[in-house]
């Protein structure tokens, strides 16, 4: 690597350091990392990785500044209230540092840009403040095979780690669904808008989070991978846990691009999908009955394979194509978890609405079977 004088003065600090050098300047120059959310966390994520040099930067978030924001999103100023956190964070990383280019989305991700946005980038940050968000930046990423540093800040409590990404034992990567298989209900978890937040705390952990994607692009010291560090600022305590790759969760999680643009994940997050799920005693009386559609939105070779009552496999992929297919006024659906069969059930409701009586088996056909 050539660096000009100009390039040189500015990242020499860590250019010297015997474990970074010039190769590792060179790769943070040519990486590409997407950070979203430029809040709280995305705000020092977003200024250590430009001030790091990283080449090219990209910034999700359709938010505007607010007052509220300030005490902890230090990349703003009262004079910024009411404008697009993206393209404020874009202007400012920009006069920090005019070397790197940085791309500014003022729109948040969904099912249908996710995919294309995240694509052009090497490793994506979390910086998302809500569940719905997380777990679909979470599939997005383990589609795409890309890294996802997570960071989460709660009143006076942070976490970090770093998923769906091989560690040097070769370990399946592990995921944000093996650490939260189940979204919380409405109101069970509460965000920083309603729990409140220390302001440091969130810089903490987003530089955090800068440090842990600089550490994967130059590929020195010891990531979060398969990790998940939580630091209290309250009392200064740090603990690291072990995370485990767990087959059931991964089956959570769309297995194409198809699959996941029906995701509605807003939808996942919310208590009010509950209502269609009955337990293994309702499940086995509504077996009785005659006229009954039993359904198994599972993909092919899914196991167990359950027996002493007829189903159709209709794979959660191909569901809306072949919803006008069932036609029993009675419908169950069941999965591996559940999970998929409540987003079955809620197709069915919005196809047939009140004509037809709706059930999704709760836990899925594992736990139906251990009861039997």
């Amino acid at each position: 690597m050539k660096t000009d004088h100009i390039s040189y003065e500015r990242y020499q600090r860590q250019i010297i350091l015997k474990e970074f050098g010039e190769a590792g300047q060179l790769k943070l120059l040519q990486s590409k990392v997407l950070v979203v959310g430029a809040g709280g966390l995305g705000c020092p994520a977003l200024q250590y990785l430009a001030a790091a040099g990283v080449g090219n930067i990209g910034i999700a978030d359709d938010d505007v500044i607010s007052l509220s924001n300030l005490h902890r999103q230090v990349l703003y100023s009262t004079f910024d209230i009411g404008f697009s956190k993206a393209e404020k964070a874009k202007q400012s990383l920009t006069r920090l540092n005019p070397g790197i280019h940085i791309t500014a989305y003022n729109e948040r991700l969904t099912t249908q840009n996710a995919l294309a946005i995240i694509a052009p980038y090497d490793i994506v940050i979390d910086g998302t403040d809500n569940f719905a968000s997380r777990y679909l930046v979470n599939d997005a990423c383990v589609l795409l095979n890309k890294p996802l540093v997570y960071g989460a800040v709660s009143q006076f409590e942070g976490q970090v780690a770093v998923f769906n990404c091989k560690n040097k034992k070769g370990d399946i990567p592990v995921n944000y669904r093996d650490l939260f298989p189940q979204p919380p209900k409405d109101g069970e978890v509460l965000n920083c808008a309603e729990s409140g937040v220390l302001g440091v705390l969130p810089g903490i952990i987003g530089t955090m989070q800068a440090n842990e994607t600089i550490k994967l692009i130059i590929g020195m010291g010891k990531a979060l991978i398969n990790s998940l560090l939580t630091y209290n600022a309250f009392n200064n305590r740090v603990y690291e846990v072990l995370l485990t790759a767990l087959k059931e969760t991964s089956l959570l999680i769309p297995a194409t691009k198809a699959a996941f643009e029906q995701m509605d994940y807003d939808w996942l997050c919310s208590s009010t999908n509950r209502r269609f799920e009955i337990d293994g005693a309702g499940f086995d009386d509504l077996l009785n009955l005659t006229d009954v559609d039993i359904i198994d939105v599972r993909e092919p070779g899914e196991l167990p394979l359950p027996t002493g009552f007829n189903y159709t496999q209709i794979p959660l992929s191909q569901f809306k194509e072949k919803i006008t297919t069932i036609k029993s006024d009675t419908v169950i659906v069941f999965c591996q978890s559940g999970k998929r069969s409540l987003q079955a059930a809620q197709w069915l409701f919005d196809t047939f609405g009140e004509s037809k009586k709706i059930f999704s088996l709760q836990g899925g056909i594992p736990a139906w079977l251990k009861q039997v």
